[in-house]
């Protein structure tokens, strides 16, 4: 699988969403980048809440036109907070052009600076390019698998299928998470299992969606298998044909 290169969006602004217009900017950004129907859609007032209870809203701009956005919500979990970013969405035509990242290191700052170790998120199995770009670039570790988190949505980028999640961890003030944002390699996996996806899985979704579903379900019994013995995703290798999860044994 080849990745486009694509230019960055040189006049882009990143700058926390507080004021109402701000935060309603984000419904039309979310309607755009996942095409819900009205009840698939995150409201306003959620937008709200999350900004006013902990967790917070990041707009990304090129110049003064709204282009993508974070979402993220207060969390508490083993007697410690974190935050759970919930929504991560970047118009299509501004995508694979550095919003996404940006985006991901205004959280990480944030987070920081409130003196939050954790960000964790949920991500599509089947989304190799997301799963790239969560470990291999931002250096996210996974331990679980939720299946059909959030049901069948309306959404096309569901394709129809459970919406079964892997759990991201961003541990943002790890050694690997600092390496991987300054360029430096992280280790190779001391890989002990690999869970393939086709290279062209999207593809199989929209024209063969019952052919995807049973790779889904696949890739749901190895990473049940391997997670419940405490292995973790920590590298990803995307190939021509595949996407590779690399799991090792892992403990905190």
């Amino acid at each position: 699988m080849s990745k486009t290169l694509r230019s960055p969006v040189e006049t882009l602004r990143i700058s926390r969403a507080a004021a109402i217009p701000d935060l309603t900017a984000c419904i039309g950004l979310q309607k755009a980048v996942w095409e819900f129907s009205p009840d698939d859609a995150v409201p306003e007032q959620v937008f709200i809440v999350a900004d006013r209870t902990g967790g917070h809203v990041f707009l990304a701009y090129d110049r003064n036109q709204p282009i993508g956005f974070a979402l993220a919500f207060a969390a508490f979990r083993d007697g410690r907070p974190y935050l759970h970013s919930h929504m991560v969405g970047v118009l299509k035509d501004y995508r694979d052009r550095g919003v996404g990242r940006s985006l991901k290191l205004a959280q990480r700052n944030e987070a920081l600076a409130r003196g939050i170790d954790l960000i964790e998120w949920t991500f599509d199995v089947l989304q190799l390019k997301n799963a790239h770009f969560n470990i291999g670039c931002l250096g996210a570790i996974v331990r679980r698998y939720i299946p059909n988190l959030y049901g069948r949505t309306t959404s096309p980028l569901h394709g129809g299928l459970p919406t079964d999640r892997l759990v991201a961890e961003w541990w943002v003030s790890s050694p690997r998470v600092k390496s991987l944002l300054e360029g430096i390699p992280s280790h190779i996996p001391a890989t002990r299992a690999r869970i393939a996806i086709p290279a062209n899985i999207l593809d199989v979704c929209r024209d063969e969606p019952r052919t995807a579903e049973g790779i889904q379900a696949q890739a749901r019994a190895s990473f049940e298998y391997w997670t419940e013995r405490r292995y973790a995703v920590t590298g990803f290798e995307l190939k021509e044909n595949e996407g590779h999860y690399l799991l090792e044994p892992y403990e905190d």
